[in-house]
């Protein structure tokens, strides 16, 4: 009997610090989806990953450098500052020579931030990054006049060399920063129009009614801006990323579950569909959240079921669990 006994109470302990541990796991869940929601929201003032990519880097630097070609051949005649010069006179050999030598500053600068892409950088990083560019080439600038006036090439006037550095600012602020900050806008503007968009053709003239379910139709371009794929939003499942491609899971005419790769990034897809039922739940997934049959909570945290048995169930990271929940709730 005290054995019994014992083997009671023994159970009693146990099951308090069962209780206790499920409210211990309950609490560091909640605080591992406040942390979630705050490492999403720190995520949103970091710049597009494309602005970093190797396309992107080298298609900017050539713009900077024509952009910056034709203003020093359209500003040297209104200048009175700048020693410039396009005839056949050492001062031309000395401007080639500080153009070049500018330019591959830029190169390996860019080469460097393209080297770091991994690295999330915000937005202050990266026009900081641009400013020091634009600093280091003012500076090259007045070493540049220093040594030509050395050298009996260029004249000084008794300038000095924190005036000729002043001097400089608006010149390279117009050379440098203006045609970086076109070229931003510029491949924000391609990346969200070319690569995926939610369309709604609601506006769309047409001689048949348009059911409520066709309505909203997803468009899938490749790296190249090329039309792949328009599928029903009703009949997409899932993406999922696939080393430099993604793979689009969807029922056919027939409801028949098929697959179609494309060359695309995951990423670019996920802020292309930012607002809409298309979420994130891993690193490697991008789940229609209106064909969710059922959240579910593991051991190992949130999986996702899909309406169609033919799916596997798609777990969700801590990272994106936060948002999940959210965009589950607003879909239900």
């Amino acid at each position: 009997m005290g054995v019994f006994r014992g083997e009671i109470a023994l159970f009693g302990v146990k099951s308090g610090k069962v209780g206790r541990i499920e409210k211990k796991k309950d609490y560091l869940c909640m605080l591992d989806i406040r942390m979630d929601m705050l490492v999403t929201q720190t995520k949103k003032n970091h710049i597009p990953s494309f602005l970093r990519g190797k396309y992107q880097l080298i298609a900017s630097v050539t713009f900077t450098a024509l952009f910056s070609l034709v203003f020093m051949l359209v500003s040297i005649p209104y200048s009175h500052n700048a020693w410039f010069a396009l005839d056949g006179s050492q001062a031309f050999a000395f401007t080639a020579l500080f153009y070049i030598i500018s330019l591959l500053t830029i190169i390996l600068s860019r080469r460097i931030m393209y080297a770091l892409r991994a690295m999330p950088m915000t937005y202050l990083q990266y026009v900081l990054w641009i400013v020091g560019e634009t600093l280091l080439v003012c500076l090259l600038y007045a070493i540049f006049t220093v040594q030509g006036d050395r050298f009996g090439i260029i004249n000084l006037q008794d300038r000095s060399f924190g005036d000729i550095y002043m001097g400089a600012l608006a010149y390279a602020f117009v050379s440098l920063v203006i045609p970086a900050l076109i070229a931003g806008m510029y491949f924000t503007i391609i990346d969200k129009n070319n690569t995926i968009r939610l369309m709604n053709y609601r506006n769309v003239v047409s001689d048949q009614p348009i059911a409520p379910k066709d309505e909203q139709k997803v468009t899938l371009f490749d790296n190249n801006g090329v039309l792949k794929m328009v599928v029903s939003l009703e009949n997409l499942y899932y993406i999922e990323a696939n080393d430099n491609y993604v793979i689009v899971w969807y029922t056919d005419s027939k409801g028949q579950l098929t697959k179609y790769m494309l060359r695309c990034r995951l990423r670019t897809l996920e802020e292309s569909f930012s607002g809409s039922p298309l979420v994130r739940c891993n690193r490697s997934c991008i789940v229609n959240m209106g064909k969710v049959k059922v959240l579910r909570k593991g051991e190992d945290g949130y999986v996702v079921e899909l309406e169609n048995d033919a799916t596997q169930p798609v777990p969700v990271t801590k990272t994106y669990a936060a948002n999940v929940l959210a965009v589950f709730n607003a879909t239900k």
